[in-house]
């Protein structure tokens, strides 16, 4: 999606949050942003997730994974352990 520049202000200690934030989830505070927004837009046009969540299964999973991370006892993986195989390697090898 094409994006425009937008220039807000802030006060300097959210200033700061947010930059400190980002760094630490590996983001950039204009998608933290993008985010807010986005989200505030759903749910004002009613355009919520309510049909994902709606699978008592998926919504189930979604739970159990956010309290895995939330706890930290969520098992991380590399790449190649998730994927091994079932993904072609590099372009060059194509």
């Amino acid at each position: 999606m094409l994006k425009t520049r937008l220039n807000i202000s802030l006060d300097h200690d959210l200033a700061d949050f947010i930059k400190i934030y980002a760094r630490e989830n590996r983001t950039t505070a204009s998608d933290i942003i993008t985010q807010f927004i986005l989200g505030l837009k759903r749910q004002t046009q009613h355009e919520s997730m309510n049909i994902i969540l709606s699978d008592p299964k998926f919504c189930q999973a979604l739970k159990d994974v956010q309290t895995r991370l939330r706890y930290g006892s969520a098992e991380w993986h590399n790449f190649d352990e998730v994927f091994g195989e079932c993904m072609p390697g590099p372009l060059s090898e194509l």
